[in-house]
Order: C-alpha cells, then structure tokens, then sequence
C-alpha cells in the first residue's frame, strides 16, 4: 500500500557541508547530499517510485536483470515529494554550484525537475535531447544556453553514467561552460564513478543505493536475508541472475 506523504511530514531540506561519497578518493567528483540522502530514499520508497524484487527482477534497457527498479517521475505526482525534490535540487546548487547561470535538464525524466528547480532559483532553462529532432531545426539542445554562463545539468537517476554524460558532451560541444550536474539518485556503480572523473564533471547525487538499502531496512522493505541477493547484484549488476528456489 501507497502511503499519503503530507507535505507537513517533510523537513525543508538544510544547507549543510556536503560529505564526500561513501569510497570517495582523492580528486573523485562524484559526492551524496547526506542532508536529503536519508530522507529522498524513503520517500521514494513510499511513493513506489524505487521498488525491490531479487525473486522477479526487472529487465533494464541495456538487457541487465535487476532486483531494484527506479522512475523518480513518479515523485511529481506527489506534491510534498515533488516539493522536496525541488528544494533539495536547489540547495545543492546553491552550494556546489553557486554560480551557475542556467539549468539544463537531461530528457526526458531530467526535464521537469529541471524547469521545477531553475524556476525555483530564478536561472533560465534548457534541456538536452539523447539525438537531435528529427525535423524542424533539428535540435540537440532545446532552449538557450549562453556560452559563458555555467551551466548545472539536472538528471533524475544515474546508473552508469553514459547517457548523463552525453548530455554534458552536447553542451560543451555548443560552446557552453557546464559546473556539473544535480542527481535525484545513483546506485554508485564503480564505473560511473570512472566515467564522471574521467569527463572532469562534478555529481551530486540527493540519494545512494547504501542509504536506500537503510531505509528499506528499517521500515521493512526487505528482510535481512534478503541483503545477500542486493549485494551480489550492486557488486557486478551485468552478470547477476536471481537465485531461483
């Protein structure tokens, strides 16, 4: 059962120091917001907008066989989620990125909470398609984007990074200065972690796996039993395969 989140229930996201991510190394560019990563993960987990299945996985669109299945979209329709979200976008920019000009969102699920958070802030607003249209102007970049304006990418979920990072080579590529990029969610796979330094892009993720798998703990998403099947799936998602009884 869905449980109704009033907006009440929700703590306006602090501006505190960012923490480092959880294996961070010296020069890593990718960090989780502690301020929002407790909270966003189990507010995510009420709305069904992560859901975790070792016994039936999901099938992502790269083919991998997943117990865990994120559509951040969903915390639109949640006004309080939504709201949080929002807030907790814009505090990261604020104090990662405070000197950003714009905001981009990466389509299509960057796009709305994109425009949510450049409207909060007052920036103007783009956002980057995977290929360009293919009629009219055919666009790659929708909106305008001045060159010498950083500009922070929002993105709602990372997984390995490349098509976040795609949106970063479109940008730069029309001249455009990116600060980074804004993250709903990432389940911190090495190989992103690889791919963002090796692009020299700073992450800034609201949420993590490690906070995800807490908070399904302790309001009993999952059993402790069931850890074993998560782990061995975090640690090499491409050849895991549920454990059939």
């Amino acid at each position: 059962m869905i449980k109704v989140i009033k907006k009440s229930s929700i703590k306006r996201p602090p501006r505190a120091v960012l923490r480092p991510f959880p294996d961070k190394l010296p020069g890593m560019s990718v960090r989780i917001f502690e301020p929002t990563a407790d909270t966003i993960a189990l507010r995510l987990l009420e709305i069904g907008a992560i859901r975790l299945n070792y016994e039936k996985p999901f099938t992502w669109s790269s083919g991998w066989k997943s117990p865990i299945y994120c559509d951040n979209r969903l915390s639109l329709s949640y006004p309080a989620v939504r709201s949080f979200v929002k807030e907790s976008l814009a505090a990261v920019i604020r104090q990662y990125f405070p000197n950003a000009g714009a905001v981009a969102g990466v389509a299509t699920a960057g796009i709305a909470q994109g425009a949510l958070v450049a409207d909060l802030l007052g920036l103007p607003f783009a956002y980057v398609r995977p290929k360009p249209k293919e009629h009219g102007m055919e666009n790659l970049i929708e909106g305008r984007i001045e060159p010498r304006k950083p500009v922070v990418l929002i993105e709602d979920l990372v997984s390995t990074g490349g098509s976040s990072l795609k949106a970063v080579t479109a940008l730069r590529e029309a001249g455009a200065t990116v600060a980074g990029m804004a993250a709903i969610f990432t389940y911190g796979f090495p190989i992103a972690v690889q791919n963002f330094e090796k692009e020299n892009v700073d992450l800034v993720c609201l949420s993590d796996f490690d906070h995800l798998i807490r908070a399904a703990i302790q309001k009993k998403f999952v059993q402790n039993d069931q850890l074993e099947h998560l782990g061995r799936w975090r640690l090499d998602p491409g050849a895991w395969a549920p454990v059939l009884s």
